[in-house]
């Protein structure tokens, strides 16, 4: 268990730094303090060979091509101040309505034009014999809309059974919206073909409504005997294919709120990776990356686009400042945001 950094680049004059967390299996995860953001995870398939599972880039210019900030994928990258869309760009707190940047139609969407993702965080190594990653933010008052002044500490670890876990902490000193997720996509084959024969499987009987702006409406819909129903393990092509669409879904959990516990699975028969995804939020954006361009691909060939990655974004709810009482969404001065989530990979 070993954890290094190299130099990776400069961003406006900030170097950035690629921290390697390794276990004794073989497994490697990369992390970047541009965005926070996991730039590769390679896993043992079931013959032992490592495959890469992660959409992103071997060097930091692949983030900043015209193609990719075209497409604005989002690979890897930790979102903040606030997931997914605000409808209509702004949200009333205590009285006073503050406005934020319609990056998204005329939605809000991740943070803004400068959120967490696009600001160079501070990464430090708490031990180089564990697999550990600390990397700090300071986002100041009034930031891309937002009040107050917000700390926030995310920390990625892998464990010796090939367990990648993101540990989110944050304080504030004033009243604001807070949700952090990370925004990996996946897939299980390594990028030798696309995620429509990966097997899904998520524990919610319930999601949000979505208007056709991508914003949650705060009514919800019962999945008895609906297609979208991932209760019982699918094909996500198959199931794909029933619903007419790619998958854009915000899944709430059956389980206590905040309350650790697996929600999720997802499987390649091909090289028998396997993937479980356990936090303690109320749910996830569940998204089969219908919206990628196939345009974007890694350094060494491993092609991306549309249906070649699935994302897990676990997190507070879509538009949870707009919603009443939605479940942990405003952060108050003297408490603290916690959250965690975990991916084990199996094979």
């Amino acid at each position: 268990m070993k954890t290094t950094r190299s130099d990776f680049g400069q961003v406006e004059g900030s170097p950035i730094g690629l921290f390697t967390l390794c276990n004794s299996n073989g497994m490697e995860v990369k992390v970047m303090d541009y965005g926070a953001t996991i730039t590769s995870i390679q896993v043992p398939d079931r013959s032992g060979r490592l495959l890469e599972v992660a959409c992103g880039f071997d060097s930091l210019e692949g983030y900043f091509s015209k193609n990719y900030r075209a497409n604005a994928p989002y690979f890897g990258c930790t979102v903040g101040r606030y997931c997914s869309h605000i409808k209509d760009g702004h949200f009333t707190l205590n009285g006073r309505r503050y406005d934020l940047a319609k990056n998204a139609g005329g939605n809000n969407l991740h943070g803004g034009e400068v959120g967490f993702d696009k600001r160079v965080w501070i990464g430090s190594i708490p031990n180089p014999e564990a697999a550990e990653v600390l990397m700090t933010l300071e986002s100041r008052d009034m930031e891309e809309g937002f009040p107050g002044n917000v700390s926030v500490n995310v920390t990625f670890s892998l464990s010796v059974d090939n367990t990648l876990s993101i540990r989110y902490e944050a304080k504030s000193d004033a009243e604001t919206p807070l949700a952090l997720t990370n925004h990996t996509y996946f897939n299980l084959s390594g990028f030798s073909s696309n995620i429509l024969g990966h097997s899904a499987r998520i524990a919610a009987s319930r999601r949000l409504v979505m208007d056709k702006t991508g914003a949650v409406t705060g009514a919800v819909i019962d999945l008895e005997c609906q297609p979208d129903n991932l209760w019982d393990c699918k094909v996500i092509g198959e199931a794909q294919q029933a619903i007419g669409d790619g998958f854009e879904h915000y899944y709430v959990f059956d389980k206590p709120a905040f309350q650790m516990a697996e929600v999720a699975e997802f499987g390649c028969a091909e090289t028998g990776i396997g993937l479980k995804v356990a936090t303690d939020e109320l749910g996830m954006l569940f998204y089969t990356g219908k919206y990628t361009s196939d345009s974007l691909m890694r350094e060494n060939g491993l092609q991306y686009g549309k249906f070649r990655g699935f994302c897990c974004e676990t997190h507070r709810f879509p538009n949870g400042p707009n919603l009443p009482n939605s479940p942990g969404t405003i952060l108050k001065p003297g408490h603290v945001f916690r959250s965690a989530t975990t991916f084990s990979f199996t094979r």
